[in-house]
């Protein structure tokens, strides 16, 4: 959902935590008990967008090294370009100018240099020979190469789903995340692609590992007030990370299996953390943790991708033009 004007307020809520970290992730976790849904389990419902974190990468920068945090005046910097982007935005919005102001969520400054903790470095590991290969086969609307067939992009181009862990990053729009939780059950709603993972926590055998799912198969249970979601099954069609051009590729297998954890500590507010282990494909796991943050003023609207994707055709004929024009 993208909105006109954003509140730069988390900025001084995130610079905080940044201060002492483990000192207020200790005395929120000691002082604070969530709230319970009537069949027990800790309340985790309401919407988590991530529109809020969106300026962060996922991935570090080389030149932050092993370092997590800003420091003041990269702060500073990071802060500034954020509003001055936001401005004009919302600039070509109130002027009615069709431009990416439309369409980007720019986020809210904060000192994270990335969302990946672990390895230190914040950026997932080299990838195994195998996964270089199939790296190498990967392409979408980005690639610079003539569009035959539907094969030629991947499954965001073609609006079947960004996969997993991507589907829990903020993306440069509609990055609105809603949990929803019945006894037995919690079902997280995700607005980019419309996609809905239903967890099941009762302790049901997982799908026969014949069965592999898009966005793989998914079970949950609580570990205290932490909700472990345990995800295997995957159909490795689907990119790791959705990356631009100036990213290498970085593709999935049928051996991913993800972990990820919940922790609510405050009523607004979310501890995310989600493990990432593809022996295929990567030399070693990675971790990353995101703040989610509540708001229950944003909406989730229809995201018609199908309706509405004309990237698809147009690429396969202008390369058909393309080729009768030589």
């Amino acid at each position: 959902m993208v909105v006109s004007s954003r509140s730069f307020a988390y900025a001084a809520f995130l610079a905080a935590i940044v201060a002492a970290p483990g000192a207020y992730a200790q005395s929120a976790s000691a002082a604070w008990e969530p709230p319970r849904k009537p069949w027990g389990d800790p309340d985790l419902e309401g919407m988590w967008p991530l529109d809020h974190i969106n300026g962060t990468p996922v991935q570090r920068p080389p030149e932050f090294g092993e370092r997590r945090y800003l420091t003041d005046e990269e702060f500073a910097e990071r802060a500034a370009r954020l509003a001055a982007l936001n401005a004009r935005y919302d600039e070509e919005i109130s002027s009615s100018r069709m431009g990416m102001g439309h369409w980007s969520e720019m986020g809210e400054p904060n000192r994270l240099t990335s969302l990946i903790v672990e390895p230190a470095n914040g950026r997932v590991p080299p990838l195994t020979e195998a996964g270089r290969r199939k790296a190498s086969t990967m392409t979408s609307t980005w690639s610079d190469i003539p569009f035959d067939d539907i094969d030629d992009f991947n499954p965001l181009d073609r609006c079947i789903t960004r996969g997993l862990p991507a589907s829990m990053f903020p993306f440069m729009y509609n990055s609105g995340i809603e949990i929803v939780q019945a006894p037995g059950y919690v079902v997280i709603r995700l607005e980019l692609i419309h996609e809905t993972r239903i967890v099941p926590l009762d302790g049901r055998p997982r799908l026969d590992d014949a069965i592999r799912q898009w966005m793989g198969d998914s079970r949950g249970y609580f570990e205290g007030n932490t909700l472990v979601i345990e995800t295997t099954n995957f159909n490795g069609k689907t990119p790791m990370l959705i990356v631009g051009p100036s990213s290498d590729p970085i593709p999935t297998s049928t051996s991913l299996r993800i972990v990820e954890r919940l922790t609510r500590v405050a009523p607004d507010r979310i501890d995310y953390s989600i493990e990432v282990d593809d022996p295929e494909i990567l030399t070693a796991p990675w971790r990353a943790e995101v703040p989610w943050k509540l708001d229950n003023d944003y909406e989730i609207y229809e995201y018609a991708c199908h309706e509405g994707n004309t990237i698809v055709p147009s690429l396969i004929n202008a390369t058909r033009v393309a080729r009768e024009g030589a």
